[in-house]
Formats: C-alpha cells, structure tokens, sequence
C-alpha cells in the first residue's frame, strides 16, 4: 500500500507508466530503492551502485553499471538520443534502463513480444558495444553466449563456456569464411547479432536479481 501511496503522489509517474510498463505500484517500489542508493538524492552517480551487493560479485558488473549511464538505453520505440555516457541519471532515466529487464506481459501479442525481445537485446548489444561503432567482436560475441547459458541454471560455467566457444567459432566461419589479404573482419552488427540469438530464451535471462527486486517487478 505504501508504495502505491507513493507512486499516487507523483503525477509524472502516470506518464512513465505508459513508457516504461511499469505499474504506478512497481514504479513507488522503484522510487524507493532509488532513494535507497542515491541516499535521497535527485541522482544517481557510478559509485552509488557499489553499494549492492548481489551485483559486486557480478562477471559483467562493469557493464551493467555503465549501462544505466549510456543514453542509448535512454529511449525506446525507436526514439532518437544524443549518444554518449552521462556522470548521472535521474529517476526518470534510471526507470527507462530498468525497463529494458521487466519480464513481457502475459497479454502481449505476438507482435509486441518480437518488439520486447529486440529491445531486450538492443540493449545487451549496446552493453557490449562499449565504443559505440555498431559492432561487437567476435570474443564479445561469445561473452554474451556464454553469460545468457550461465545465468540458466541448467549448466555448469565450464560447459557453457565450451558451447559458447563453439559459437564463436560457428559464427567467424559464416561471418568472415574466406577473406581475401586485404579484406578485413568488421565486426557483428546488431541485426546479425538478433539472428545469431534467435534461440535464446531473452526474457527469462534478463532479470534484476541484483537490485534485489526480481520477486516484486515480476508479477
């Protein structure tokens, strides 16, 4: 009840509902955990997330954090955004990034469902794609394999670092094949990088275990 009381004091939230698909119930909880790390500040800065600890013993930490400071996470929908990093983001900005780990709605139809999965790995490229050239390497590419086996559960670190292996090197053979001397490998965009993972159960990996709030933005 608190948090819904919360939420109901801030008419701005209706309209991030609307954005974002959070309730105005999950966003209150939201409010408060940013309260939480911002020790109630307006913003929140790089070193705030040091303070959770599900996250300090995270293999891609790093990323993670710097990805609620990239402004490509800022928009969805296909809106445009200044691209760069940001030394703080506002509640709004910190809403929109969370966002990108909610699970899809049971009502959603088949079309919004492929809408929710592109962004979803819109945003696990552009955490990858830490120079912003529209590319990932090959070594990126088998990282994101390997994280998105691992976090599953249903296999140890060692076989899905070897199938993840394989990956990589499934993909160098049809991406580069045979190069000529003076031919040099560009990368994988992002829409061979949506093909590669057409398989993989996105929505279910991408969770926010680590702001200790899985259970209540789940429902």
């Amino acid at each position: 009840m608190g948090a819904l009381m919360s939420a109901a004091d801030h008419p701005e939230h209706s309209d991030l509902t609307d954005r974002t698909g959070f309730s105005l119930e999950q966003i209150g909880v939201l409010r408060k955990r940013f309260k939480q790390l911002s020790h109630n500040e307006e913003t929140l800065r790089r070193e705030h997330f040091n303070e959770i600890p599900d996250l300090a013993c995270n293999p891609i930490r790093a990323q993670i954090i710097e990805a609620f400071f990239d402004t490509r996470n800022f928009h969805q929908n296909g809106e445009r955004t200044v691209q760069g990093t940001v030394q703080e983001i506002s509640f709004k900005d910190f809403l929109v990034v969370m966002s990108h780990f909610r699970p899809p709605s049971l009502h959603m139809t088949e079309e919004q469902r492929e809408h929710v999965r592109r962004e979803k790995l819109r945003f696990l490229f552009n955490m990858h794609d830490t120079d912003n050239d529209g590319t990932i390497t090959l070594e990126e590419y088998r990282h994101v394999v390997e994280e998105l086996l691992s976090r599953s559960g249903a296999l140890e670190k060692e076989t899905a670092k070897c199938i993840a292996d394989a990956a990589m090197l499934e993909v160098a053979s049809i991406s580069m094949g045979h190069m000529e001397p003076d031919e040099f490998y560009e990368g994988i965009t992002f829409e061979h990088f949506f093909k590669l993972l057409k398989g993989f159960d996105i929505e279910a990996k991408m969770n926010i275990r680590f702001l200790n709030m899985a259970t209540t933005l789940c429902k």
